[in-house]
C-alpha cells in the first residue's frame, strides 16, 4: 500500500505544513478608514524599518500624530524619520495612503484595497507596483503587475510608490541550500517533485520507465486519492490542424 499524496498530507492541517506565524512580526494593514481620513489628513512619521520573515519587502513602523503605531509596507525612496500621510487631503508622495479617486492617472501605487476599509490586499510583494489607467464614474481602472487591467471601487485606498526590495527575484540562488532556508522561513513546500518521477506506490503517475504512462485526465467524481492531473478536462495538449481550423471558423461565424 502506498503512502498518502502530498496534497492529502497538506490538507490534513498537521503542524508539518503550517506557517511559523509565531516568528512573524505583524499583520500589515492600513488603519481604519475613519472620519478623520474622510475629511482631512493624518500625519505620521517613520520610526524604523523591520525585516519580517513572512514577507519579501521591508516593513516600516510609523507613529501617527494621535499616538497610534502601525506597521506598513515600505516603498522605495522612503527614509527613517520621513513623513507619511493618510486621508483625502494627503499629498501624492511615496508611502502616503489616499482613495483611488484622488490619485492622478499614471501614478504608481501598491497595497491596494479590494473593498473599502479592508487595509490592503493587492500588490504587496517586493519590487511590485500597479498604475492608475483611468477614472470612470463609478470605477477606477488599474493595471496590475501581471499587465491585467482590474476595476476597483473609487473609495478603495492605496499607497503611493513602488514596493521596496526590487530585483529580489533576479538574484541567483547559486545552490540548493539557499533555497532550502528561504523556503523554510515560511514553511513553503519545496522541493516540488513531479508525480511521474515517483514510484508507483507513491503517486498515480509513478512507475513509468521510458514508455507511455497513465493519462493525466481524471473524471470529476474521482476519489481524493486519485484526484490529480487535469480534472474533467475536455481536451489536453495541442489541437490538431483540423480542429484549429474549425475553431477559427466558429469564431468568425459568431
Amino acid at each position: 500500500m502506498g503512502k498518502p499524496l502530498t496534497q492529502q498530507r497538506r490538507g490534513k492541517g498537521s503542524p508539518s505544513f503550517r506557517r511559523p506565524s509565531h516568528r512573524f512580526k505583524a499583520d500589515v494593514m492600513m488603519r481604519g478608514y475613519d472620519q478623520l481620513e474622510r475629511e482631512g489628513v493624518l500625519n505620521a512619521k517613520v520610526l524604523d524599518f523591520v525585516d519580517d520573515p513572512a514577507r519579501t519587502a521591508l516593513l516600516m513602523e510609523v507613529l501617527c500624530e494621535n499616538g497610534e503605531k502601525r506597521m506598513l509596507i515600505a516603498p522605495e525612496g522612503i527614509q527613517k524619520g520621513g513623513p507619511v500621510q493618510f486621508g483625502v487631503k494627503a499629498s501624492v508622495a511615496p508611502g502616503n495612503a489616499l482613495p483611488l479617486s484622488l490619485i492622478p492617472d499614471g501614478t504608481p501605487i501598491y497595497n491596494i484595497e479590494s473593498a473599502m476599509g479592508d487595509g490592503g490586499k493587492f500588490v504587496r510583494s517586493a519590487g511590485t507596483t500597479a498604475f492608475i489607467i483611468s477614472h470612470e464614474e463609478k470605477s477606477v481602472m488599474v493595471r496590475m503587475p501581471s499587465k491585467q487591467v482590474k476595476e476597483f471601487d473609487p473609495r478603495c485606498r492605496a499607497q503611493i510608490g513602488v514596493v521596496c526590495g526590487g530585483g529580489l527575484t533576479e538574484r541567483p540562488m547559486m545552490k540548493a541550500g539557499v533555497m532550502h532556508y528561504k523556503a523554510h522561513a515560511r514553511n513553503l513546500y519545496w522541493p516540488h517533485v513531479r508525480g511521474v518521477a515517483m514510484n508507483a506506490v507513491d503517486h498515480p503517475y509513478g512507475g513509468g520507465q521510458h514508455h507511455a504512462g497513465k493519462p493525466t485526465t481524471t473524471a470529476r467524481g474521482t476519489p481524493p486519492g486519485r484526484n490529480v492531473g487535469h480534472l474533467a478536462a475536455r481536451t489536453t495538449g495541442r489541437l490538431s490542424a483540423a480542429k484549429q481550423e474549425l475553431k477559427k471558423q466558429h469564431r468568425k461565424n459568431r
